[in-house]
């Protein structure tokens, strides 16, 4: 099967309508986007979307072969002109399968937020999956467990949807996940490219037609990350971003709890609000025999606070027993650490603080601590295969 998109857009297109915001101001070029349609071998549409015929001739192809236009919105909207010598547009009920003479086959599919999504299989049983913006499959349990070839989502504004379909087996690591209906969320370009690639996806401008089953090399997602960044620099946010759309994510809380520490317990709810309901928590900080275990994906936030354990636990802030063997049993620590990171098979994405760059402590433990934790900093990121900076909510890969 081959798919031009027509559009990839989110249903505003990109940038918006007289919208003001800067990833608008930054949508030029292969970053403009129109609302997001498909043309599927020139014979089936998914979605009609205004200036689709003129989307088709500058992508170089025809709607005059269309035998079948297929709506997946959840929302009605403004009256779309329909070209002519096309098929008036419809929608399959949700369960429903229709077989064209083309050899194609369409399931549709349930949305958890209205709209319907749409299981294509080629006549020579490839397999594509389309869904509508801001919608995830309902019921997949009953889906088949053949992976998809390819698949077309909305990455960016439900990667929860995108973690379901990795659960149930659906999308599976060959399958070419291509974000659509991309809006303003991201700023566009390398920031954009850049947050998909970490999810194991990738977005094409307007116009592309894709082959669907043809192998396309996709930035691996990293197996081992560090986020680095300062206070409230945003960089919890960006390691949860990078695992949201995987299910059964394991989150390491190193923090504990602070009986009475009223401030203490509204970050930590904050933190758990803003967790996928499908991760799981455990608060420890044991981080080597969960780095040793298989099982799913790891984000442990933070380093900082296994330091301040793995501290205490050592006696390094008394200088006594510091220099007669503080030191020394901390090494051992972080060196039991890091060579379990590099040994772990377990997608692994952990937070520290970066402290270096700011005021000297005034007290010698806290020189120690800072130090210290510059060295553990270090020593974990050599075994990472991305290292991210973020400033002021802004990620900077310095691997």
């Amino acid at each position: 099967m081959e798919v031009t998109l027509l559009g990839t857009g989110a249903p505003a297109g990109l940038p918006r309508p007289n919208c003001p915001c800067a990833a608008c101001a930054c949508a030029v070029g292969a970053d403009v986007r129109a609302a997001t349609a498909a043309l599927v071998d020139g014979t089936l549409l998914l979605d009609l979307t205004p200036g689709a015929a003129f989307a088709a001739a500058r992508a170089g192809r025809s709607l005059t072969g269309v035998r079948q236009v297929l709506l997946s919105h959840p929302h009605d909207g403004p009256a779309v002109e329909v070209p002519a010598g096309l098929p008036q547009p419809g929608r399959v009920p949700d369960g429903r399968e229709l077989a064209l003479l083309t050899g194609h086959r369409v399931r549709a599919l349930a949305m958890d937020a209205g709209g319907t999504g749409y299981a294509v299989t080629g006549p020579d049983g490839q397999r594509l999956l389309y869904l509508p913006p801001g919608g995830a499959p309902a019921g997949l349990e009953n889906d088949s467990t053949e992976s998809y070839d390819m698949a077309l989502l909305d990455v960016v504004g439900r990667p929860d949807a995108l973690a379901r379909l990795r659960a149930v087996g659906v999308v599976g690591p060959a399958t070419d996940v291509i974000a659509v209906h991309l809006d303003h969320d991201v700023p566009p370009g390398p920031e954009s490219r850049r947050r998909l690639a970490a999810a194991g996806a990738r977005a094409v401008p307007d116009g592309t037609t894709l082959t669907v089953g043809v192998y396309e090399e996709v930035p691996d997602v990293p197996r081992r990350t560090l986020v680095l960044g300062g206070a409230r620099s945003g960089k919890s946010v960006e390691a949860e971003r990078r695992l949201e759309s995987f299910p059964d994510v394991l989150y390491v809380a190193t923090g504990g709890t602070r009986g009475g520490d009223t401030e203490w317990a509204e970050r930590v709810a904050v933190h758990r609000e803003r967790r996928p309901g499908s991760w799981r928590t455990t608060e420890t900080c044991d981080l080597v025999p969960l780095l040793t275990q298989d099982g799913p994906p790891l984000l442990v936030d933070c380093l900082s606070l296994w330091l301040t354990d793995a501290m205490d636990s050592v006696g390094a802030w008394d200088d006594t027993e510091w220099a007669s063997g503080g030191e020394k049993a901390l090494r051992e620590r972080v060196r039991e650490l890091t060579e379990a990171v590099r040994a772990t098979r377990r997608t692994v994405v952990a937070v520290s603080n970066e402290v270096g760059s700011g005021i000297v402590p005034a007290t010698a433990s806290g020189r120690r601590y800072r130090d210290e934790l510059g060295r553990l900093n270090a020593a974990f990121a050599d075994e990472c295969e991305q290292v991210v900076l973020v400033v002021a909510g802004q990620a900077v890969v310095l691997r």
